[in-house]
């Protein structure tokens, strides 16, 4: 797993196509990564993606499932 300690609030969070995900919100307990409830993918409500996705992290935060993949996995808060 990647280093999760990297992740820091308002990393862009991107799926393993390239496209844009989410927005990170902050790390939540349960080894669980929250998105922002503002970003336009968000729907207005925060989501919830395991950190057992991040392939790595540099100044975004990459994913090891596409987007398509990413949406149908995320919970919602």
């Amino acid at each position: 797993m990647a280093k999760i300690e990297n992740i820091k609030e308002h990393m862009e969070v991107l799926g393993s196509d390239g496209k844009h995900v989410g927005t990170v919100d902050h790390l939540d307990t349960g080894n669980r990564i929250k998105l922002t409830r503002t970003d336009p993918k968000a729907g207005g409500k925060h989501h919830f993606i395991s950190a057992d996705l991040v392939d790595h992290v540099d100044a975004h935060v990459h994913l090891n499932k596409s987007s398509d993949e990413t949406f149908k996995m995320w919970e919602a808060a």
